[in-house]
């Protein structure tokens, strides 16, 4: 038989046991060591290292009356350092100085002309960049009843016909260019009509002038916008698909002047070129309303 003290003794040495290891595993649990969160080591961003140097932009005066060149031009240099210096004449004149060496890239918009530079030699590293369109804008009397037609031919032969005046830039740009192919067109040369002149201005100038003389000139959509706050005119006809405006950004081959600066005009084209840069373009805006659209709108 069991002897009842001898069961206490047991069950009571097994309490003391067991409270004895429960001890010991709290004490062992407080005393182990408590490890430290490892911090990730990060490295800082690399400084770009900005360039102290500027390039030649010869351009059209569209993207510098339209204020474009004044939105991207300070974040390029932001961006690198390097200042663009702007040559703004008409996109026959901006060619002719790409081709003589006194640039370094250019942002001109008469497609068949660059193309043929780029065919020529005269430039490297072409792209189709942006694009908006020409417009007719006049009197908002309309007095050749510009506003009842839809093509561009149309329009030229209304305004011929009544005599309306037509202004002209005159000064073989790509918006000047547009204009006479368009005269071509409907048949018709202006040239020493008393209804037709031919002032030899940019686009703001051009502008202003068909504004004091009540009279229509053809422009670029942006340009336009960014004056009408300040002028009479309104647009006349828009719409034609002959009046579509491609802008091309490229770089004068290095090859066939010294001094020109390939490897930065090519930061600005790529610039121009990069989500970012499209992304820009896009989101300039006058008014409300945006000016250029980014890429490709021809092939």
């Amino acid at each position: 038989m069991f002897n009842r003290s001898s069961i206490q003794f047991k069950l009571l040495f097994g309490l003391m046991l067991m409270a004895a290891l429960l001890f010991f595993a709290g004490c062992a649990e407080e005393g182990a060591p408590v490890e430290e969160p490892v911090e990730e080591e990060t490295t800082p961003e690399e400084e770009v290292e900005l360039i102290d140097d500027f390039i030649i932009l010869a351009t059209t005066t569209s993207t510098y009356d339209s204020g474009l060149l004044d939105f991207l031009n300070p974040i390029f240099t932001e961006q690198t350092g390097l200042e663009v210096r702007v040559v703004s004449q008409g996109t026959g004149a901006a060619l002719e100085t790409g081709r003589s060496g006194d640039a370094d890239v250019l942002l001109v918009h008469d497609r068949g002309s660059e193309l043929q530079g780029v065919e020529d030699g005269y430039f490297v590293d072409r792209y189709d960049v942006m694009y908006n369109d020409f417009i007719f804008v006049g009197p908002a009397e309309d007095p050749a009843g510009v506003g009842g037609v839809t093509t561009a031919a149309e329009a030229m032969s209304l305004i011929a016909d009544s005599g309306a005046i037509f202004v002209s830039r005159g000064d073989d740009s790509g918006t000047h260019r547009m204009e006479l192919r368009l005269w071509e067109a409907a048949g018709i040369d202006p040239a020493g009509e008393s209804w037709y002149e031919s002032i030899g201005q940019g686009m703001g100038d051009t502008i202003n002038h068909a504004n004091e003389r009540l009279g229509y000139t053809l422009t670029d959509r942006g340009t336009y916008v960014s004056m009408k706050d300040s002028i009479d005119l309104v647009i006349a006809l828009e719409g034609d698909p002959v009046l579509f405006n491609q802008y091309g950004v490229m770089a004068v081959n290095p090859e066939l002047h010294e001094g020109i600066k390939y490897e930065y005009a090519m930061m600005y084209v790529e610039f121009l070129m990069s989500e970012e840069g499209q992304n820009l373009i896009n989101s300039y805006q006058v008014n409300g309303e945006t000016l250029f659209f980014p890429g490709y709108g021809l092939e």
